[in-house]
């Protein structure tokens, strides 16, 4: 095994200490306020020197993109447990754990979801979300969703779900689940997708204030449309 050197430990401290720095910024007074010159004033050096753990701003925003969603891996990995709970409320509890983590972290969840992804994404054209939801959501649905009750796709000799078929592939992949074949079926890839479009669309509107109107019991709302996806797709 190489030893790490006296050198790299100090890099691997600095670049820790610069996203921890970048991240308070980012919390305490939101994207705009994370800027190279920012943080360097905060360690104490001069901003060219950051160029040298990273190439630009943008460089940086998409490595806080990155630790962001390994933050919220792990709370959505929660809502897992226990393994042999009801699936369907294996799948509720993911959503509102993702629900709560958005509204406790307004700004991640801006930075991450709120951001064209060329900005804050590596892989072009990648949405963020999607990820993470296929990743936990995914191959829960699959476990017990009725064929029968998938609605048919609309249109479906114009819409292309390869790239949606493939990413889910991935999710259960890395999950270590073996995936039957009717769970890649464009009709369970655009019930997938009709379902990260609600909650993601549901969930953004509260943490934007964009409701339409004054709303007490988000919660229930909520709520109400998780059990009404439900029933779309059999999840009884």
């Amino acid at each position: 095994m190489t030893e790490v050197t006296r050198r790299e430990r100090m890099r691997a401290a600095t670049d820790q200490e610069i996203r921890h720095h970048a991240r308070a910024l980012l919390v305490g007074h939101g994207r705009d306020a994370v800027t190279l010159r920012a943080i360097a004033r905060e360690l104490g050096i001069t901003a060219p020197a950051l160029y040298r753990y990273y190439d630009s701003r943008e460089d940086l925003l998409r490595t806080l993109c990155d630790d962001i969603c390994t933050d919220l891996a792990a709370v959505l990995s929660a809502g897992l447990e226990p393994a042999d709970a009801d699936y369907r409320e294996r799948v509720f509890a993911v959503c509102r754990a993702f629900r709560q983590w958005a509204l406790e972290h307004p700004q991640e969840f801006s930075l991450v979801f709120g951001s064209p992804p060329a900005e804050t994404d590596r892989r072009s054209g990648q949405d963020q979300f999607a990820g993470v939801f296929l990743r936990f959501v995914g191959p829960l649905m699959a476990e017990g969703v009725s064929q029968d009750n998938l609605a048919s796709v609309p249109d479906a000799g114009h819409l292309d779900f390869s790239r949606e078929q493939r990413e889910l592939a991935e999710a259960f992949a890395a999950k270590g689940i073996e995936v039957p074949p009717e769970a890649l079926r464009p009709e369970a890839v655009y019930a997938l997708l009709r379902w990260w479009v609600r909650l993601y669309g549901h969930v953004a509107l509260e943490v934007f204030g964009r409701f339409p109107f004054d709303l007490n019991h988000a919660d229930m709302l909520f709520d109400s449309m998780l059990s009404e996806l439900a029933r779309e797709i059999g999840l009884q």
